[in-house]
């Protein structure tokens, strides 16, 4: 099943509770999950694109399943586009 935009912004708010990663591996991610979180959308799954990107060397214990989320929302937004 595809996500929804309130998993994804689900997803994105688990990015933000990892603060001592804030200087390290997500260094530029934050600020993207920060403005994610205030789109809908075709926005939203232009700064997923732009989160994934940013969070390659991230961590953490749900970092797989935050990014498996965020994919499948870009994927998704690219199909409906394209049909």
């Amino acid at each position: 099943m595809k996500p929804t935009e309130e998993e994804v912004h689900s997803a994105l708010r688990i990015i933000l509770t990892d603060k001592k990663s804030y200087a390290t591996s997500l260094n530029y991610a934050v600020n993207y999950v920060v403005q994610g979180l205030k789109l809908k959308g075709e926005a939203l799954r232009v700064q997923c694109i732009y989160v994934l990107n940013n969070i390659q060397k991230w961590r953490h214990s749900e970092a797989k399943e935050v990014r498996k989320v965020l994919k499948e929302f870009t994927k998704w937004r690219a199909d409906l586009i394209n049909q």
